[in-house]
C-alpha cells in the first residue's frame, strides 16, 4: 500500500514537473515574441523619427512619396536580386498587353550592388546584336545613374516607343574602361525553339526561353529530326535562355528521361514544398545528349542541365551557368501596386541547391574571341561539342 502511494506521488510530481516545463516553455516563448514585436514598433518609431528630421532639416525639397517607395524596394532587396517593389503605374505597365506601343532590349536582368545585372540577352534581339553579355553591369541608362534606381525603374527607363533609340553604359568583367552601347528599341517577338541536323548525324535543338508552348514545340522538332535515319546524337543548347516556367522545364527534363526525380522546391512552408518526378519514356530513345550552357543559362534552364547532369542523362559542356534557383511570386498590394518577393527555392535530384552557385559543366569550355556569336563561325563551345560528338 505504502508503495502505491509512493508510486502515485511520483507519477504526480512526473506530471506536475511536465506541466510546469510547458508553462515556462510558452511564457518565455511568449514573452521572446512580444519582445521581438516591442523591438520592430520601436524600429517603425525610429523610422518615423529619421523621416521627419529628413524631411524638416535636409538642404534639398524632399518627395516624401518617392522616398516611401525607395526605402520599401530598399527592404525587398536586402532580401535577394529577386525581390522588387513596383509602383502601381509600373504594375499596371507589365499587367498591359500593350503589343507594338513599347519597344525593348531583349535582355533579361536583376538586380546587384545597386546595378542593373544582365542575366541573358535573348537570341536576335537588339541587345544581343549590340554584343551585350550575361554577366554585364549596367550603370547608366542615357544620362540617368542607375545606382539609387529599383529594379523596376531602370526597367521602366529601358523601355520606350519602338525604333527610338537608347545608351546603355555597360562595366564588364576584364575591362578596365565602361563600354557605352547605342541601342535601338524593338517589339521583342521570340522565336523560343530551332532545330536542324549537324554534320548529317547530330540533331541540334537550340531553346531561348521557356514559354508556354516551348515544351510542345521540343517534342515536335525531336519528332521531326528521328526522321534522319542517320541521326545518333543530340545538343541542347541552353546558352543565353534566362528560363521562364518551371512547368516547361520539367517537361522538356522529362523528355530525355526515363524515371527519377526532376526537381523539387522548398519554402518556408513545408506544407507548399512540392517534388517532380519523370515519367517513363525517353522521346530520345536513349541517344547520346549533351547540353550547352554558359553564364546566361538561368533559373529554368539550370533545372534542366542540372537533372539531366545528376541522372548522368546528358554531358554538360560549357561555362558554369548563372545561379538563380529561386521561385518569385507577384503579390498585388491594396495600392495597386506589386512585390516581387521569392516564395521558395529549386533543389535539383542530388539535393544541391541552384542559388548562387549554379550547375557546373563536366567539361568547362569558355567563349573566346571578342567576335565570339552563338551559332556561328565564331561559336567555339558549339564547334567543340560538334567534335566530342564526331569522335
Amino acid at each position: 500500500m505504502v508503495r502505491a502511494n509512493s508510486k502515485r506521488k511520483s507519477d504526480d510530481m512526473k506530471k506536475i514537473k511536465f506541466l510546469l516545463l510547458i508553462f515556462f516553455s510558452v511564457f518565455y516563448l511568449n514573452k521572446t515574441v512580444i519582445s521581438a514585436e516591442i523591438d520592430i514598433y520601436k524600429k517603425i518609431d525610429l523610422f518615423g523619427e529619421v523621416l521627419e528630421k529628413i524631411n524638416k532639416e535636409y538642404v534639398d525639397e524632399f518627395n516624401q512619396s518617392e522616398s516611401m517607395d525607395s526605402a520599401i524596394n530598399g527592404l525587398l532587396q536586402s532580401l535577394d536580386p529577386y525581390s522588387s517593389y513596383m509602383s502601381p503605374k509600373i504594375f499596371d505597365e507589365m499587367q498591359t498587353e500593350t503589343s507594338g506601343e513599347f519597344g525593348g532590349l531583349g535582355i533579361e536582368v536583376s538586380m546587384e550592388a545597386g546595378v542593373v545585372k544582365v542575366i541573358s540577352p535573348i537570341d536576335d534581339t537588339p541587345a544581343s546584336r549590340a554584343g551585350l553579355k550575361a554577366g554585364d553591369y549596367i550603370v547608366k541608362i542615357n544620362d540617368v545613374q542607375v545606382q539609387g534606381k529599383s529594379l523596376s525603374e531602370a526597367v521602366d527607363l529601358m523601355r520606350g516607343p519602338v525604333g527610338s533609340g537608347i545608351e546603355l553604359t555597360v562595366r564588364r568583367r576584364g575591362e578596365r574602361k565602361a563600354l557605352t552601347f547605342n541601342i535601338i528599341r524593338e517589339v521583342i517577338q521570340v522565336q523560343s525553339v530551332k532545330s536542324e541536323i549537324i554534320d548529317e548525324s547530330i540533331g541540334y535543338l537550340r531553346l531561348t526561353s521557356f514559354n508556354d508552348n516551348s515544351s510542345d514545340q521540343i517534342e515536335k522538332q525531336i519528332k521531326k529530326l528521328k526522321k534522319n535515319k542517320n541521326l545518333n546524337s543530340f545538343i541542347l543548347d541552353l546558352r543565353n535562355n534566362p528560363g521562364g516556367l518551371l512547368s516547361q522545364a520539367i517537361k522538356i527534363s522529362d523528355f530525355f528521361l526515363e524515371n527519377g526525380e526532376i526537381v523539387s522546391t522548398k519554402s518556408r512552408k513545408k506544407s507548399e514544398n512540392r517534388k517532380w518526378f519523370a515519367k517513363k519514356g525517353d522521346i530520345t530513345d536513349g541517344k547520346t545528349l549533351l547540353v550547352l550552357i554558359n553564364y546566361g543559362s538561368a533559373s529554368a534552364s539550370e533545372i534542366v542541365a542540372g537533372a539531366l547532369k545528376d541522372h548522368k542523362r546528358a554531358i554538360i559542356v560549357g561555362e558554369n551557368s548563372f545561379g538563380k534557383g529561386s521561385v518569385q511570386s507577384i503579390i498585388p498590394l491594396k495600392n495597386r501596386g506589386a512585390i516581387r518577393l521569392t516564395v521558395a527555392k529549386y533543389y535539383l535530384p542530388s539535393g544541391k541547391s541552384i542559388s548562387e552557385v549554379g550547375v557546373r559543366p563536366d567539361i568547362e569550355v569558355n567563349e573566346e574571341g571578342d567576335d565570339f556569336r552563338i551559332k556561328t563561325d565564331t561559336d567555339n563551345q558549339l564547334n567543340y561539342a560538334i567534335k566530342l560528338l564526331n569522335g
